[in-house]
C-alpha cells in the first residue's frame, strides 16, 4: 500500500482515526507480552536494528553498513517475498547482493540455526524491534530527519509502531540527516546516545541527462528530491511488484520526455531480468559516522 498522505501531518482524519490507534496499541501490547514468554536467548551477540517509524526511513543501509562493518550474518522476515526476487524478499536481495549473509524467514529459528555453526560473531537482526521471542543484547532505532515522528500518532492515525516513549528500550539512535529541505525535530531521551548517517544517492547518468524516475518504496519523494534533471516521476506502492504493463506504461513515459528511466535498487532488484538489461537504478550510499562503530564495538566487548 501507499503511505497515507495524513501520516506527516495532525490532520482532522488523523484525530478521528486516533481511538483506533489506542485499541491498536493496546492489542499489540498484548501480543508482545504473550510472544515474549519463552524468549530465546542466542549464545552470539544479537544486534537489533529496528524502528518505531513504519517503514520509509531508510533502515536497510543501515543494516547492511552495520553488518558489513561485523562481518555479520542477517536474520530478516524477508517482506514480500516472491519469485522474482528469488523468493526473500527486495530487502533481502538487496543485503544479498551486498555479499551478506541473509537468513529469512522465522527469526528464532534462523538463530538457532546460527547458533549452531562453529562461530561466535554478532548476528544482525533487521526490524525486530517489536519482535520480543528473541532477546537482544544491543537494539538501534533509526530515524529519518525529514520525516522525524511524522505526525506523533500511533498507527492508523499515524506512522509510529509504538508510541515515543518505547525509544527508551533501546540503547542507540542513528538518525540519518537530510541533504536540505525541511528538517522535523525529533525529541528524544538525553541518556540515550544518539550518532548520526548521511545518505548519497549517486545517478548512474550524467547530471545534464533526462530522468524518468519510479519508485515502490515508504516515501518516494525522498527518492525523486536526491535526483537532478527529472523531468517525470511516478510513485507506486511500497513492495510493489511491477507488472509487464507498468514496464511498458514507463518506457512510453520516458520516451515520450526523452528522458532514461531510473529507480531504486530496492525496486530494480523486483524488475524481471529482462528489463534488469534496460533500466539502471541510482545506487545509495550510507555512511554512520565513526564514532558509533566505536560505541558498537565497545558494547560487544562489554557483553563477554
Amino acid at each position: 500500500m501507499k503511505t497515507p498522505w495524513w501520516f506527516l501531518r495532525k490532520t482532522p482524519l488523523a484525530l478521528i482515526l486516533w481511538p483506533l490507534s489506542v485499541i491498536y496499541y493496546m492489542l499489540s501490547r498484548l501480543v508482545f507480552g504473550v510472544r515474549k514468554i519463552g524468549a530465546y536467548k542466542s549464545r552470539r551477540p544479537v544486534v537489533c536494528v529496528g524502528n518505531i517509524f513504519a517503514g520509509g526511513v531508510g533502515k536497510t543501509p543501515i543494516v547492511r553498513a552495520i553488518a558489513q562493518e561485523l562481518g555479520a550474518p542477517v536474520v530478516m522476515r524477508g517482506y514480500k517475498k516472491c519469485a522474482a526476487t528469488g523468493n526473500i524478499g527486495d530487502e533481502a536481495t538487496m543485503l544479498g547482493r551486498a555479499g551478506l549473509q541473509v537468513h529469512t524467514g522465522n527469526r528464532k529459528s534462523n538463530v538457532r540455526l546460527l547458533d549452531s555453526q562453529d562461530d561466535d560473531s554478532p548476528i544482525v537482526m533487521d526490524d525486530g524491534f517489536q519482535n520480543p521471542r528473541i532477546k537482544k543484547d544491543i537494539s538501534i532505532l533509526v530515524f529519518d530527519e525529514r520525516l522525524g515522528l511524522g505526525n506523533g500518532f500511533v498507527l492508523p492515525a499515524g506512522p509510529l509502531r509504538e508510541p515515543v516513549g518505547a525509544v527508551r528500550r533501546a540503547d542507540a539512535i542513528i538518525i540519518i540527516k537530510a541533504n536540505g529541505g525541511r528538517v522535523r525535530k525529533i525529541n528524544l531521551p538525553a541518556e540515550i546516545p544518539v550518532f548520526y548517517a548521511k545518505n548519497q544517492t549517486i545517478s548512474p547518468y550524467g547530471g545534464t541527462t533526462r530522468l524518468a524516475a519510479f519508485a515502490g518504496i515508504g516515501y518516494p519523494k525522498k527518492f525523486f528530491s536526491a535526483l537532478s534533471n527529472v523531468v517525470y516521476k511516478k510513485s507506486f506502492a511500497d513492495h510493489y511488484q511491477y507488472t509487464p504493463e507498468d514496464i511498458e506504461k514507463l518506457k512510453k513515459a520516458a520516451e515520450k520526455r526523452k528522458a532514461k528511466l531510473v529507480t531504486t535498487e530496492k525496486d530494480w532488484v523486483r524488475l524481471p531480468e529482462d528489463v534488469q538489461n534496460e533500466i539502471k537504478y541510482a545506487r545509495l550510499e550510507t555512511v554512520i559516522e565513526d564514532r558509533f562503530y566505536d560505541w558498537l564495538k565497545e558494547k560487544l566487548r562489554c557483553r563477554h
